[in-house]
């Protein structure tokens, strides 16, 4: 059921059409004229979802409550109706966000059909906001989880410059949660309602990067059958987050970094430049000061980034952390795993605040998951955490001490290789043999562990 106006000055059309809509299951409010229209919507403490209304109403025009509505209340779907339909008018009504011009007379069932889908796009619109509300709600910074002094550091940090245009480098190791503290400063600014792109520079091969970021021109390559839109354009307003920003080659840094400086992109094939306003937000898990040194990393882009720079530590600096963490991790998978545990015993919770945590919060969230699909009860005790974690820390393959040499001497680079191999293995192991997993929880790139495992002749099944 829909809250409907009909404005009408003709007395027998407004009486059928608010009759078929309230056998239609409506609840309807008529007005006789303009005057009497806007004070009822003046007045009225909900909003409409629908108004119909005469375009020709005496002294006022549908036009000025058109005006009106979409002002106060533009998720409020208006339909015009008029025996003087003329072209120009009608496009005059549809720029003003008009849903639709129907032209008289008309018949019920015609019209029926048009107010459906009114009140269709009016659902669409109000279910969007909302989703976009709880999108901006999930990532308030004050629901990113962390009681040390640390975090604390972290959130005041993104409280200050949420409300800014500034670029933002987000830096930590894999798992702490570089891309949540991203949206986190995107859903805390004025572009909170525009897109939040994010592009994944490690994944994306170096001779697709370009297009991807700026997009192409129809023609501009073998297969380009269109144009295409790039991700910089697409988020035009708001926010791009450039995740393992230190992956790019430095050929794209070059041209990252003239976007940077003139706000303006170029797609591949394009003659035109297009001016965009979208502020960046980088993420790394290397030192990029470091690959400055190292002559992979462009001074100059490093700077333009790096302007507000914002540190995530590893888990295992903020150990004060892991039991509120736990507890969100497991109201999480209780709710989506439907079960029902409540607690973890004592001696389950000082397994976790043992554990190195290579793979920091990600890893921790793993093993609450795997620990409250197989809870029996209504606490989660050692038997439902993973083999690897219940026995302690493993070794590499038996070895207790890495550094100690033979008598006889060693090769370093066999002994440094087998266990490169060995720490692969385990990371395909304990993800399942998923490598984009493998590769943030040894904190390396999609790109390096493909090499890596090339090296030594692995494939996703030898874990």
């Amino acid at each position: 059921m829909a809250r409907i106006l009909v404005v009408e000055d003709d007395d027998s059309l407004r009486q059928v059409l608010s009759m078929f809509l309230v056998k239609s299951n409506h609840d309807v409010t008529s007005a006789s004229s303009g005057e009497d229209a806007l004070s009822v919507i003046d007045s009225d403490l909900e909003d409409f979802d629908l108004i119909l209304t005469d375009l020709m109403l005496g002294r006022m025009s549908g036009l000025k409550i058109l005006s009106h509505v979409k002002e106060k209340y533009p998720q409020t779907e208006v339909i015009l109706m008029t025996a003087y339909s003329t072209v120009e008018t009608a496009i005059d009504a549809m720029r003003r966000g008009a849903f639709d011009y129907v032209g008289k007379p008309f018949k019920l069932e015609e019209i029926s059909i048009t107010i459906e889908k009114a009140l269709e796009k009016r659902e669409l619109s109000l279910e969007n906001i909302r989703l976009k509300q709880e999108l901006s709600e999930r990532y308030r910074f004050e629901h990113i989880i962390g009681k040390s002094s640390k975090m604390q550091q972290v959130f005041d940090r993104i409280g200050r410059v949420a409300p800014t245009k500034t670029s933002v480098l987000i830096t930590g190791a894999s798992g702490t949660g570089k891309e949540l503290v991203a949206r986190a400063i995107h859903f805390n600014s004025p572009r909170k309602d525009k897109p939040f792109i994010v592009v994944n520079c490690g994944a994306i091969p170096d001779t697709l990067m370009e297009s991807e970021l700026f997009g192409h021109a129809k023609g501009a390559f073998t297969g380009a059958h269109t144009t295409k839109k790039g991700l910089i354009e697409a988020a035009n307003g708001g926010t791009i987050f450039l995740d393992e920003i230190g992956e790019i080659s430095l050929p794209m840094q070059v041209k990252l970094l003239r976007f940077l400086q003139e706000h303006q992109i170029r797609m591949v094939g394009g003659i035109s430049e297009i001016a965009v306003d979208v502020r960046v937000v980088a993420a790394t898990n290397k030192d990029l000061a470091d690959e400055v040194e190292k002559g992979t990393f462009r001074e100059d882009l490093y700077y333009r980034l790096n302007v507000i720079r914002i540190h995530l530590p590893p888990l295992r600096e903020r150990r004060d952390d892991i039991p509120y963490l736990a507890r969100h991790f497991l109201n999480k998978y209780n709710q989506e795993l439907g079960r029902d545990v409540q607690s973890f015993s004592p001696e389950t919770m000082e397994i976790l605040l043992s554990q190195p945590y290579l793979g920091n919060v990600r890893e921790l969230e793993n093993l609450i998951e795997h620990a409250v699909t197989f809870a029996t009860g209504g606490e989660i005790t050692p038997d439902a955490l993973p083999d690897h974690i219940r026995g302690g820390s493993q070794d590499l393959g038996g070895k207790q001490d890495l550094v100690t040499i033979p008598p006889d001497g060693m090769d370093i680079e066999a002994h440094l290789a087998e266990i490169e191999r060995k720490l692969l293995l385990n990371a395909l192991k304990r993800t399942n043999g998923i490598r984009k997993d493998a590769a943030e929880l040894l904190g390396i790139s999609f790109r390096s562990i493909r090499y890596k495992l090339a090296k030594y002749g692995i494939d996703e099944n030898d874990s």
